[in-house]
């Protein structure tokens, strides 16, 4: 009810970081045919960082890492420009864990679906912020279930309806 999404949009694992491993892994390698390229900021957490290393270095994936302003925002206007035809997935975290900022989640959204781009953002900092997934207009979230007045070592993944993503595990 607080996101707004059914009960099967919602994917509980072990944490933040496996929620953002599975939607931006999940994404690219699934829909590689359409594009190799995602956008992301500089400022992320290790968790998106290190995932979108690893696309770039062992799947050949292009990655756009975006600054941000003074007041460490990022310039939806900066997102848009940075969309090519090969970008799958914008991947911005909501609040930022270490100055707070809060970026324009809903903006960002409508270029993405204006672009047909999927759109992911790292929702963990932001529980005290609206968390309706179609206010936000994204496609994946995540958020860890400590924040959110659950138990540490929960995880949870909001995929929207229609979003194909490659699963991590096999068996």
């Amino acid at each position: 009810q607080l996101l707004g999404a059914s009960a099967d949009e919602i994917v509980f694992n072990s944490g933040g970081t496996e929620s953002d491993n599975t939607a931006i892994k999940g994404v690219a390698l699934m829909h590689r045919e359409k594009g190799n390229h995602i956008i992301t900021s500089k400022i992320e957490h290790p968790a998106v960082l290190e995932t979108c290393k690893y696309l770039e270095k062992e799947e050949g994936f292009n990655v756009t890492y975006l600054d941000v302003d003074e007041f460490g925002l990022i310039s939806p206007e900066l997102v848009e420009k940075s969309i090519t035809p090969e970008t799958v997935l914008i991947t911005i975290m909501y609040a930022n864990n270490e100055v707070g900022t809060i970026q324009y989640i809903s903006k960002i959204g409508e270029i993405a679906r204006d672009n047909n781009v999927y759109f992911h953002t790292d929702a963990c900092q932001a529980a005290c912020l609206d968390l309706n997934v179609k206010n936000l207009k994204v496609d994946l979230m995540t958020l860890n279930g400590n924040k959110i007045h659950g138990p540490k070592g929960i995880g949870i993944l909001y995929v929207k309806h229609g979003v194909n993503i490659q699963p991590l595990f096999y068996g």
